[in-house]
This record gives structure tokens, sequence and C-alpha cells, in this order.
């Protein structure tokens, strides 16, 4: 697939499935711009492609701060003219007991992972308007279906993401944009080589998810190609969340 021209916005692209989501886009000649609030890393990023020789540029971003995603977005226009495609993948997670949770903790990981879906998500979408087409993928994570003790605002935070997916697809349809998520399940993004071999074996596919996974299928759903899918949850996860696991 080739993104030619098209301008990619990634939030939280300084590492992990971010940072391979912006470096897909950027080897399919797209325009990117590197959504990170960790400098350092937001940095490393953009190294990464102006190095393979393509077209990026990093604006710090606090994406739970409103202000620095009206700046994320006015100075991308201002750059590249236009806004084609978003993908919100900033997240962050805590898992502490329900008893334990501080209304803060959880005011974070709400505003970072769900509301900044939703400002991002508007801010672009006045630019996409203008032209009638669109597209905005938003990463939530089958934690929004199954949960681990402690992972309550995570949780909330990824469903959420799913049901504000296909209520932006519904209101954006008029104005050309689509509105998809991914569902990742299990993405080692560290030490993959150090993964047990029952750690693969849970999975449908034989082998525990990688970040290229995801920023593959970003490129399928955001692809001029697509003019049909929207509103969508699309599950990776090697079919981990299909397989019945007894434990002996």
């Amino acid at each position: 697939m080739n993104f030619k021209d098209k301008v990619v916005i990634i939030t939280g692209a300084g590492r992990g499935i971010g940072r391979s989501i912006a470096l897909k886009y950027a080897l399919a000649s797209a325009k990117v711009v590197i959504a990170e609030k960790e400098q350092e890393s937001g940095e490393e990023t953009l190294h990464h492609i102006h190095t393979s020789g393509g077209d990026a540029f990093f604006h710090p971003t606090d994406v739970s701060n409103p202000s620095d995603v009206d700046s994320l977005v006015k100075k991308t226009e201002e750059k590249y003219g236009t806004i084609h495609i978003l993908i919100n993948n900033a997240g962050i997670s805590a898992f502490k007991s329900p008893y334990e949770l501080l209304i803060e903790e959880w005011d974070n990981i709400i505003n970072t992972n769900l509301r900044s879906a939703f400002i991002c998500s508007r801010e672009a979408a006045k630019v996409m308007k203008k032209y009638k087409r669109g597209s905005i993928v938003n990463i939530a994570s089958t934690r929004a279906f199954m949960s681990e003790p402690g992972s309550e605002a995570y949780a909330a935070s990824k469903g959420g993401i799913i049901a504000l997916t296909h209520a932006l697809a519904v209101s954006l349809a008029a104005d050309g944009i689509q509105v998809n998520a991914i569902s990742p399940g299990w993405i080692e993004t560290e030490n993959y080589s150090q993964l047990r071999k029952i750690d693969h074996t849970q999975h449908l596919s034989g082998r525990v998810g990688k970040p290229e996974d995801i920023a593959r299928a970003c490129l399928y759903l955001t692809s001029d190609d697509n003019d049909f899918i929207t509103g969508a949850n699309l599950v990776i996860d090697g079919g981990m969340t299909k397989k019945m696991i007894y434990e002996s």
C-alpha cells in the first residue's frame, strides 16, 4: 500500500506499537507527525524515520492536555496543509486494587486514554471535513472484554474507546470520515526473544503478537482502497481470546 502525500498523525509514537505504526507509514511514503509526550523517545522515532529517508516531524504532545492537542493539529495543518489519517494510540495504565486506586489516577488514565481520543478525533475531523475524506483509527484493547484483577481504569478506558468509535463513525460519516478501532491482544514490545513456549502456544496463531501486526492493520484500515469498513472493531490477538484454556 502506498501512502504518498498522505498526512498521518500518530499519538504515543515514541515507543512500542506507536513507533512501529509511525515507521510503517513512513516506509509507505506518508508524511508522519509524531505526537509524543516524552521528548527523547519522540526524537528517537523521528531519527529512525529520517535515517530511512522518510518525511516526518515531532510535536511534543500530552494528549491529556486539550491545548496540546489544539497545537498539534494547527501545527500539522500549517506544515502539511491537511490531515488525512489520525491514529489514536497514546495510552497509559496503572494496575491497582480498586480499593487503592486514587481518583486522580483514575482520572489520569481516562483522560489520557479515552478523553484524548475524542478530543484528537474532533480536532482532526475539523480539518478532514474540509476535504470530505479522512480516516481515524482508535487503539483499544482486548481488555475491553476481559480482565485481570486491578485493571478497572484501563478496562473502562478501552471499553469506552470502542463505544466512542462507533458513535464517531455515525456522527462523522456525512463528512466522509471513517472511524474504526483495533483491539490488540498480547503484543510484546520489548523482550520478544525471552518469551516462553507456553506464551506462544496460548495463541491459535502459534506466537505472541508483535507491534508490526498492529501497524499493518492500521495501513489496511486507512488505505484509499477501504471505502466501506467503518464503525468496526478489529480484534488482533492471534486468536488468544477465542481459545479456552484450562488449568491442569
